[in-house]
C-alpha cells in the first residue's frame, strides 16, 4: 500500500507525462494540418467560412405590434407593455 506522499509524487509525475504527451500530440497535429494546407493550397476562408446571414450582435428587430390609440409599437420581445398586457395580441398585429 502506497503512502499519501508517494501517491502525490506519482500523481505529479503522471501530470507531467500527460502535459508532455498533449504538447507532443498537438505539435504532431499542427504539422499534419500544415502539410495538408500546403498540399491543397488552402486559405483561411476555405477552412473557416462564415455562413451568410449569421447573427449579428445588436441588430434592431422590426416591431410586431402597434397600439392603434397612440401609435406605440412593440417587437414582441421582452416584457409586454401595459397597453397589450392581458389582451388578445392578434388585434394589435402590424
Amino acid at each position: 500500500m502506497s503512502s499519501y506522499k508517494e501517491l502525490l509524487a506519482q500523481r505529479e509525475q503522471l501530470d507531467k507525462q500527460i502535459k508532455e504527451a498533449v504538447q507532443r500530440e498537438k505539435a504532431d497535429g499542427i504539422a499534419k494540418a500544415k502539410l495538408i494546407i500546403e498540399e491543397y493550397d488552402l486559405m483561411v476562408s476555405d477552412l473557416f467560412s462564415r455562413k451568410a446571414g449569421a447573427r449579428s450582435a445588436g441588430g434592431k428587430v422590426a416591431p410586431k405590434y402597434r397600439n392603434p390609440a397612440t401609435g406605440e409599437t412593440w417587437t414582441g420581445r421582452g416584457k409586454a407593455p401595459k397597453w397589450i398586457e392581458g389582451r388578445d395580441r392578434s388585434n394589435y398585429l402590424i
